[in-house]
């Protein structure tokens, strides 16, 4: 497939560059795919959309404020890096900003020394594998020195690091949010669980490569990135339930999806399972796990709005995305929302 099929217009004063101030008062497109409707609504209202006994997944992992800035011991020369992903222990693959100086035994001092990392390995396109030294708790120094990855078309910095997380994040690792989870607040949540409807939680660690352009000129020649997941064993015994008693299975985001539907190729079934997924959904991909879609606005030509084209249909996608744009809808990370249902 051309990768142009999945191309739109969007101007620049349309993508969000601070979240909605009242975080369930963003907008909320509501799509019914089954006769090609549609509603605009404000996010909260969603609830009104909601059955007893919906299953809502959604991911609870969390972004560590995994920007550190800091200078080459020897040289002073400056540098930023990025941590990426915990090999095991203090050693983490990181994406260094400026990393022709970081050899093998560079050390970075970070926060007048309060965090050191040495270098142990150099790989391509900036990595680094480094360990790092401290004293006290990481994740504390972390939060105290370190800043949000955001997304790049994201141009000015949280006000507070709160702004970037889900009121629901627990599981430290991610280099990017969840982000069709930032419309939910505490009172939604309690709402709709009094309403009936269940949430589940897996986990689903995001790396910088959902950020990745597609710069082939088809879909299937873009090599996919590989990201992990954990789904317990109480999670897939409710869902299996679910599937049992035709209840809904509402994927909140496209990580979730990415999850569920992992899950369900590999066992045809949900399952506890920990393991790295590729999986790249486009238009011709059977939907096996979900029956409904909570997610953001997506990056022309990226395989997010292939994801969403694959579950509604790519020329109604498009069409409602032009709703979207004519109707000043904010898009992407901090951006308004849709909720894609009907079978």
């Amino acid at each position: 497939m051309d990768i142009e099929l999945f191309n739109y217009e969007l101007p620049e004063e349309l993508i969000a560059q601070t979240p909605a101030k009242i975080r369930d008062e963003c907008r909320l497109l509501c799509i019914n795919k089954k006769n090609n409707t549609y509603e605009d609504k404000i996010f909260r209202d969603i609830i009104d959309y909601l059955k007893p006994g919906d299953v809502i997944v959604r991911n609870n992992t969390k972004v560590m404020p995994a920007r550190i800035f800091g200078v080459k011991e020897g040289t002073g020369a400056k540098v930023e890096i990025l941590l990426l992903k915990q090999i095991e222990g203090d050693t983490w693959e990181c994406l260094a900003g400026n990393a022709k100086p970081i050899k093998v035994g560079s050390v970075i001092s970070f926060n007048d020394g309060k965090l050191k990392a040495e270098c142990i390995e150099v790989k391509d396109e900036g990595l680094r594998i480094m360990n790092f030294k401290y004293h006290g708790i990481f994740m504390e120094i972390m939060n105290e020195i370190g800043a949000m990855p955001l997304p790049p078309y994201i141009k000015k910095k949280c006000e507070d690091n709160s702004q970037y997380q889900t009121v629901f994040a627990k599981v430290y690792g991610s280099a990017a949010a969840p982000t069709a989870g930032f419309h939910f607040t505490e009172d939604l949540i309690k709402r709709c669980e009094e309403k009936g409807v269940k949430f589940l939680d897996v986990t689903l660690n995001i790396g910088l490569g959902t950020f990745k352009p597609v710069k082939e000129k088809t879909c299937e020649a873009h090599k996919m990135h590989v990201e992990h997941y954990e789904i317990s064993q109480e999670v897939a015994d409710e869902l299996n339930l679910a599937r049992k008693e035709g209840r809904r299975i509402i994927a909140l985001g496209t990580t979730s999806t990415r999850t569920l539907e992992s899950v369900m190729r590999k066992f045809g079934e949900f399952r506890a399972d920990k393991d790295d997924t590729d999986i790249y959904i486009m238009p011709g991909y059977k939907y096996k796990a979900i029956d409904a879609l909570i997610t953001n606005f997506h990056l022309p030509k990226s395989t997010l709005i292939m994801l969403v084209s694959a579950f509604m249909g790519r020329e109604f996608t498009l069409e409602m995305y032009n709703h979207a744009v004519e109707n000043q809808y904010r898009f992407f990370s901090f951006g308004d929302s849709m909720f894609i249902y009907g079978k």
